[in-house]
Parts: structure tokens; sequence; C-alpha cells
């Protein structure tokens, strides 16, 4: 692949357009080079509505820096493919590499940039589908729940979302992973007395009070339930303590972050109902919830998607991240997660991709909408 002329502190090619021409391996590549942090994807939606707008076979519309193309053909079945143009913060790996044996390395190249280059490729090409397409591009999906492009497309212009069938091109190493685990955080506050250390029976320890919490964690034992023939596995982990006031004080405050990551048999309420059940007995003076997204069924045996998985091949895996399946789900839009991206190297220092599964996912997604 051909270097870029990058003159910008992350290698962003000023001024230069998506060429959609190039296939998809080099649109990953190019999509990398568009730095696009949570909160910063602006140039890249820019890019992506320019390049979308010269395809006249599509209408398009902006909300935000979310970008939504659709054909109207008036075909029996309207499918979605949806992916998000943020990554998590830049670790020194942009701008991207290509390496002797066809592994792109860079930020976002797995999670989800491939997935997004699929999708531009599919837009261009696909130019007389066999069913009517959508395509979605959103922002600020690595990041809080209230921040989600999707989210705020489907409350302003939910028409915009209306489908039959979704696929979200989200790492999933090339094979169909159903449905996705939901995800809840909360904090946990026990309380205390100040006091000098060197007289610790004046005061009471809120870090010590918290005890309780890190025991029930740590003997707790999570569910692997089945559903739809796939294997879920939840968990229940403190992912932060937050505590003290200076070397010398018995602090007064303590604050545990446990994240719950759920399958998509419980509703968001009885996620919620079950983390406050486990904690009930543990000492905690103050429980918020600090983010919550809910969980998706699989819907594997909903028509379109059992067409889909006969397609694409492959035998279905459960999605243990949270996705916007979840989102789609709501909408009352069946949704399956498939993208190139293998999913345990997204948000890596070293995170990569197979260029032949761009390649690959490409050509199956391009059969499956034209036979």
């Amino acid at each position: 692949m051909a270097e870029a002329p990058y003159d910008a502190p992350h290698g962003v090619p000023q001024d230069t357009p998506l060429d959609l021409t190039l296939d998809a391996a080099e649109l990953t590549a190019r999509l990398v080079d568009f730095p696009s942090e949570s909160g910063q994807e602006k140039p890249l939606a820019d890019a992506v509505e320019t390049a979308l707008r010269a395809l006249p076979h599509l209408t398009v519309d902006r909300y935000g820096n979310n970008v939504v193309a659709r054909t109207r053909f008036g075909r029996e079945e309207r499918v979605i493919l949806a992916g998000h143009i943020d990554t998590v913060p830049i670790a020194d790996n942009v701008p991207s590499r290509l390496d002797e044996d066809g592994i792109l390395w860079g930020c976002g190249s797995c999670d989800m940039k491939a997935g997004v280059a699929v999708q531009l490729r599919i837009a261009r090409t696909v130019t007389e589908p066999n069913r009517d397409l959508t395509f979605v591009f959103y922002d600020n999906e690595e990041v809080a729940a209230h921040l989600n492009g999707l989210g705020h497309v489907a409350d302003a212009h939910p028409d915009w979302l209306a489908g039959d069938f979704a696929v979200l091109l989200e790492p999933s190493d090339g094979q169909v992973e159903g449905g996705c685990q939901g995800t809840l955080r909360v904090l946990l506050r026990t309380g205390g007395e100040r006091a000098h250390s060197a007289r610790s029976w004046m005061g009471a320890n809120a870090i010590h009070a918290a005890s309780p919490i890190l025991e029930r964690l740590a003997s707790y034992t999570p569910r692997h339930p089945v559903i739809d023939g796939l294997e879920y596995r939840e968990g229940l982990n403190a992912v932060r303590i937050e505590g003290g006031v200076a070397g010398n004080v018995i602090p007064d405050a303590c604050t545990v972050t446990v994240n719950f990551r759920y399958a998509p048999d419980r509703s968001a309420e009885d996620a919620l109902a079950h983390v406050r059940e486990v904690f009930a007995d543990c000492g905690v003076e103050e429980f918020v919830v600090d983010d919550h997204s809910g969980a998706a069924l699989p819907g594997l045996s909903h028509p379109a998607a059992a067409a889909f998985i006969e397609a694409v091949g492959g035998t279905p895996q459960p999605k243990y991240g949270w996705t916007d399946v979840s989102r789609f789900s709501a909408l009352g839009v069946p949704a399956v997660n498939y993208g190139p991206g293998d999913p345990q190297l997204a948000h890596k220092r070293d995170e990569r991709v197979d260029t032949a599964k761009i390649l690959a996912g490409e050509e199956r997604l391009r059969s499956w909408l034209t036979s």
C-alpha cells in the first residue's frame, strides 16, 4: 500500500477524500489513517458523507457525526449494515502498517474500521441489491451509552433505521455472533469516619468497610446459560476501587466500581435487581448506577438471520461483549454481529486485522446481497 502524505500529528491525510475504488483492505488502511477517537469523528464523518453522496443510487442523510445512506428500490426486504467510526484512544499505533504476511496493524484496524471499509465497499459496488440497503455510520460507540450516535439517531430519526434485519460489522473474526450480553456498571460506596492513623480507634475505616463487597465478588459464581444453542458467560467484577485521604488519615469514604456482564436471558431490570441482591448485606451505604446497556437475544431462528447464516457459512458463536445489536433489538429489528476483525485484538496497542479476512467478508456480503 502506498504511503499517504501525512501532515498532521497522527498522520491524517489532509484534504484527501476516501477512495471507494480501493479494495476493502486498502480502504481499511486509509480509514485507520483518519484518526477518529471518540468525540473527534467529524473529519471522518465528513469524508464518509462526501464519498457516499457521490453514489447516485443512495439517498444520504446526516445527524451530527452520524451518516445514514439508503437505497429506495422498493424491494420486499430491507437490510441494515451498521458500524461505528470511532476508536479508543490512539496508542502510538497510527499511521497503519501492512506487514509481509498481509496483517494490517493500527488503531481501529480490528474494531472496527475493517468492518466500516466493507460497508463502504458494498455501498459503492452493490448498485442493484436483491434487498434494499441502509448503511449506518455512527459516532461515540466506545464511550458512555448516552453519547452513542446510533442511540441519538434512533431517538431523533427512528424511520432512518427501519428494516427487517441488521448486520453490525463489529469484529467477530468472520463468524456470525448472535445477540450480545448486557453491561451494567454500578458504584458501591461505603462510609466511615476520619481520624489520625496514629489513633485509628477514633475513626472508622471506609476502605476496610468495603471488604464484604470484595469478598462477595471473590466468591461469586457466574452463570453460563445456553440460549438458542449458544453458551454465554456472565461476569461480575470489580474494575476500580477508590478511597483514601492522606498517608496518615483513616479514610471516611470508599467506592468500589463493579461491572456486571450478563446474558441476554436477563432483562435490564432483572440484571439490576440481581446486583442489588448480591450486595444487599455488604454494608453499602450508596448504590449508584453509573452506566447500563441492555442485552439482546440471539434471534438466530428468525428467517432473515437463518438465511444470512446459510449464506456466509460458519458456526454461530455467542457475543460476550456488548454491541449495538441491543439497540436494533429494542427497535424491533433482529440483528447479528459479523465482521472481519478478531474481537480478542480489539483495543490493544498491537491491534491488527488479517486483510484476507477483510476481503473474504466483503465478498460474502456481496454474494448474499446480489445472488
